[in-house]
């Protein structure tokens, strides 16, 4: 399985080179000097950064500059089939987790970590507001814990999202990591706050944990815990 995940990566990346120098050049741009200077990024480009098996990816950058290629190369009339499979596939992880929610069969659900990544109260593109407002259409009672994201709502840069355009979230906002467990049946652990850390611990026998970031080592045990995708 290593091979396999080394050869089709390697494969990625040539397809994903090739597919920015298209772009490049249908822009006079000179893609060999915008590689030299991609490569430079140790700690973000080439490193293990974001390689690791989650949940979907959101924020303000990455689905917004994902579109902003596709969108430049759809007006010069060029293909680039990688990066046009890259949202839907995003777009499948949350259906993926969406799934293996509906799947346990409880209406009780908590969600830990709703914005897009530990120690943000960005929630612009969130998968998790998706996931939520996707389940709370579905008639599931909620109850959601994010301690960045309960600053915000008394005094961040997100107050007015938060408290106009997701009001029927925020009001299933808890302050306390203990009563979302008090309340449900499955939980949700949406990104990597290190205070979620010993959730897994913590639960009793009529929970069952839905772990989106691998918080604990543990690999999927039916009805008590469940990775995302390990």
């Amino acid at each position: 399985m290593v091979k396999y995940a080394d050869n089709a990566w390697h494969a990625l990346k040539v397809g994903y080179a090739n597919e920015i120098g298209n772009l490049c050049k249908a822009l006079g741009i000179d893609a060999h000097k915008v590689m030299e200077i991609f490569c430079q990024d140790l700690k973000l480009n080439l490193s293990p950064c974001y390689l690791k098996p989650g949940f979907a990816f959101g924020g303000s950058c990455l689905p917004k500059d994902v579109r902003a290629l596709l969108y430049k190369a759809k007006m010069l009339d060029l293909s680039l089939p990688i990066l046009s499979s890259v949202l839907p596939s995003n777009q499948l992880q949350i259906e993926r987790g969406l799934q293996a929610v509906i799947d346990k069969g409880s209406r009780k659900v908590g969600i830990l970590g709703f914005s897009f990544k530990a120690g943000t109260d960005d929630l612009r593109e969130s998968p998790m507001v998706e996931l939520a407002e996707r389940l709370i259409g579905k008639g599931y009672d909620l109850r959601v814990y994010d301690r960045n994201v309960s600053l915000a709502a008394m005094h961040g840069a997100n107050r007015d999202f938060i408290l106009n355009r997701i009001p029927h979230i925020s009001r299933l906002m808890v302050p306390t990591i203990d009563e979302v467990l008090a309340h449900a049946h499955t939980l949700v652990i949406g990104n990597a706050s290190p205070e979620f850390a010993d959730v897994p611990r913590r639960t009793g026998e009529h929970h069952t944990v839905i772990d989106f970031v691998r918080v604990s080592d543990s690999r999927t045990v039916a009805g008590v815990y469940e990775g995302i995708c390990w």
